[in-house]
């Protein structure tokens, strides 16, 4: 194989390196993104769950309220009916009635009050429950698909370190001044940088090259840019670069 040939060869090859190492980059910058809906899922249920505890708090702190003002009335009501034994007139025995009536009455309209306030927290148990299970579900879709991510990482960072040292075999066969050409046009040129000429024309803009361009190509002796795009190109008849599927 002659210089030129191994030279286009390598920049292939480098080119072809470049690409992949470039979209394993992005992939690797946007892996993280791929958990966001289920944390942002998972954040979501959380603040219900806090907001679900805060109504809690609310109901028990009344339930308990009732609970004691009506222990306290009953007590009340006791201690009437014992007085009723001791009264000594009539006018006595109806105040006491009239105190028991209010009492009772009141003691009707908590209960009525503290029945809704246990159903209230009977609901709102039941949706704690349901959040609950939510959230470990949840968290356990967390769990296995950053199980998973970590694998295709771990396969990508490994790729990557085979990419590298592949990248670093074909720099060293490529002279400085045709890498530097390469990197130049690479930074301001969409892939591919590295195009055949077919019948004369360029795949990388599609355009004819001038034909004294064309019979220097098809010489073989140099390495040449498309004066149109700028591109490195090389005639399709020398070398046909092997297709190889990037993994991901």
């Amino acid at each position: 194989m002659s210089l030129y040939m191994e030279q286009i060869e390598q920049l292939v090859v480098l080119q072809r390196v470049d690409s992949e190492i470039l979209a394993l980059e992005k992939a690797l910058q946007a892996a993280p993104d791929q958990l966001q809906e289920l944390e942002k899922r998972l954040q979501y249920l959380q603040e219900q769950e806090g907001i679900i505890q805060e109504k809690m708090d609310i109901v028990l702190e009344q339930k308990h309220k009732l609970e004691a003002e009506i222990d306290a009335d009953d007590q009340l009501i006791k201690k009437n009916k014992n007085k009723l034994l001791q009264v000594e007139n009539t006018k006595e025995y109806h105040a006491i009635m009239r105190d028991m009536d209010t009492l009772e009455k009141t003691n009707r309209q908590r209960k009525e009050e503290l029945d809704t306030v246990l159903a209230d927290i009977h609901e709102l148990e039941e949706r704690k429950a349901a959040l609950a299970k939510d959230v470990e579900d949840v968290r356990d879709r967390i769990k296995e698909q950053q199980a998973q991510l970590d694998a295709k990482l771990q396969e990508k960072r490994e790729r990557m370190g085979k990419l590298l040292q592949e990248k670093e075999r074909a720099t060293k066969a490529i002279p400085q001044p045709i890498l530097e050409r390469y990197n130049f046009i690479r930074q301001r040129l969409e892939s591919p940088v590295i195009v055949p000429v077919t019948e004369g024309i360029c795949q990388g803009c599609c355009i004819a090259i001038p034909p004294q361009n064309y019979i220097d190509l098809q010489k073989g002796e140099q390495i040449l840019s498309c004066p149109n795009c700028q591109r490195i190109m090389y005639w399709d008849k020398h070398f046909s670069p092997r297709e190889e599927s990037p993994e991901a």
